[in-house]
């Protein structure tokens, strides 16, 4: 993954092989696209205005799988256990 920062993007991967697309929302939200050519995967990753791209391109165009829940709380789940 890697980290970015434009609109509610936090990091974003792909996998070639396989074509997926993993973003991370800044909600802390995990989501995959499938079928996500890789001609627009370097496009989003290598542009200043990826949030536009992602919303245009990707968010209702692709199939979409949530795979990390946002955790609405916003604090770490592991902090009670170091209280």
């Amino acid at each position: 993954m890697k980290k970015i920062n434009s609109g509610k993007l936090r990091a974003i991967g792909y996998d070639a092989r396989s074509r997926m697309l993993q973003v991370q929302l800044d909600n802390g939200e995990t989501l995959q696209y499938s079928n996500v050519a890789e001609d627009l995967w370097r496009r989003l990753a290598g542009s200043a205005s990826a949030w536009s791209i992602y919303r245009d391109n990707i968010e209702e165009q692709y199939t979409v799988k949530r795979v990390g829940a946002a955790n609405p709380t916003g604090k770490n789940p592991l902090d009670e256990l170091f209280k």
